[in-house]
């Protein structure tokens, strides 16, 4: 369970949650949009965006919904889908280390393009790595 949680020093109180660190709603929206916007535009992220559908409205609730809750927000996944269970979820889907990368590049410009703080962010992408390693399911 804890591939699929951030470090829970970073849910210290819920105003010190990487949530509100982030800006809540609007600005996780915001991340969430952009990160699927890059993976329209840039041509580095082929085999990543042909994982979704051709329209990726509901990949960016879900994902919203998710970091929401992971983030020590409002936990808007799992009273609509109940657990998350990440890994049986993305089963289906042929990720490997090309996935895996494609996706943390693309979660780190989101980051980087929308101003999260730079702290913020290097806790965010090492808990990200391990959750993002943890849904492979292709050696390469």
């Amino acid at each position: 369970m804890s591939a699929i949680l951030p470090d829970p020093r970073l849910r210290a109180d819920a105003s010190d949650t990487p949530y509100a660190q982030l800006g809540g709603e609007a600005a996780l929206r915001a991340l969430v949009d952009r990160f699927y916007d890059l993976m329209d535009l840039e041509p580095g992220l082929r085999e990543l965006r042909a994982l979704h559908p051709s329209t990726t409205e509901g990949s960016r609730d879900k994902l919203f919904m998710f970091l929401s809750g992971w983030l020590g927000g409002p936990d808007l996944f799992v009273e609509r889908h109940g657990h998350p269970r990440l890994r049986a979820r993305h089963l289906p889907y042929a990720i490997g280390v090309r996935e895996r990368d494609q996706w943390l590049a693309c979660m780190a410009q989101a980051m980087q393009e929308c101003g999260v703080d730079a702290v913020l962010a290097e806790r965010l992408k090492a808990s990200l790595a391990n959750t993002a390693d943890w849904m492979r399911n292709q050696g390469v």
